[in-house]
């Protein structure tokens, strides 16, 4: 997942648009427009980062003429006091454009943070950490990015991209023979058939039956360590395995082990809290 420059700077101006409307009246009233300054972006606890240029394109929306330096790169662990940025100039344009700076910042390094820790349970394993469709409407790129900055991979970016048959599928397809499963990859497969498939079984006879109905991808919901290792001997290699449904960090690790190719966890995504960074004036 890369992001482009211009969808960067699309939603850097609508989130300045959102904040300043007519104008920063408190900035305008208070600061000289010939004053200058030298602002520093500041780790205040430690962090993966992600975001980074969302700040920088803030900046350079408001102020072109800005100095700005960059002290880290996105995907680095950063510690507590580490400098993530330099910015000089307006200090008009750097008030107006720090809450819009720093929100992005904020949260897709949160992203990226909470996904590093998740990865980090796992290291040792085979398996990998998923991120899910569960981001934050109009934000799904960028969080799935922080995924990435994180060392997390992602999973379908849309309903567009990968065919995953769910249990709603399955329940509208419960008349079907010799099952709601072959059923549905058999007409997948017919009308995708570049796409990969992917079943989600709640059950081990639902596993036999996405195995036998060749489905790429088997996601085991919500099952036991027990049942997940049971699945993953039943799969036998002839499809990847992701496990998925409440996982936590607490949990992670003794999922991974059950030899599953892949996590899901969609509470990098949902429930990442924004981390710590502060924007600090220097005298």
């Amino acid at each position: 997942m890369e992001l482009t420059a211009d969808e960067i700077q699309r939603a850097v101006r609508a989130a300045l648009d959102e904040d300043i409307g007519p104008g920063d009246v408190t900035t305008e009233a208070t600061v000289p427009a010939s004053a200058t300054t030298c602002a520093v972006m500041v780790a205040r606890e430690p962090l993966v980062l992600a975001g980074l240029a969302f700040a920088v394109t803030a900046f350079r929306e408001l102020d072109p003429n800005l100095v700005i330096a960059p002290h880290a790169a996105d995907g680095a662990h950063c510690p507590k006091g580490q400098v993530l940025l330099r910015v000089t100039g307006s200090a008009r344009a750097i008030l107006t454009a720090e809450r819009v700076a720093l929100n992005f910042v904020q949260r897709l390094s949160g992203v990226a943070t909470l996904t590093a820790q998740f990865t980090e349970q796992v290291k040792g394993t085979w398996t990998k950490i998923l991120d899910t469709r569960k981001t934050t409407p109009g934000w799904r790129r960028f969080e799935k990015y922080a995924v990435k900055c994180g060392g997390g991979q992602n999973h379908r970016v849309g309903l567009y991209d990968m065919v995953l048959i769910k249990d709603n599928h399955l329940a509208a397809l419960r008349d079907a023979k010799p099952n709601a499963i072959a059923e549905a990859v058999l007409t997948a497969k017919l009308t995708y058939p570049e796409l990969t498939i992917e079943v989600e079984a709640d059950t081990l006879e639902q596993v036999r039956q996405a195995v036998e109905a060749r489905a790429d991808i088997i996601l085991l919901d919500n099952m036991s360590l027990d049942e997940l290792r049971a699945a993953v001997d039943l799969v036998g290699g002839r499809a990847q395995t992701e496990a998925s449904g409440g996982v936590t960090l607490q949990t992670v690790r003794a999922i991974a082990e059950t030899g599953v190719d892949f996590i899901s966890v969609g509470a990098i995504t949902h429930s990442a809290r924004a981390v710590d960074i502060a924007l600090d004036f220097e005298s």
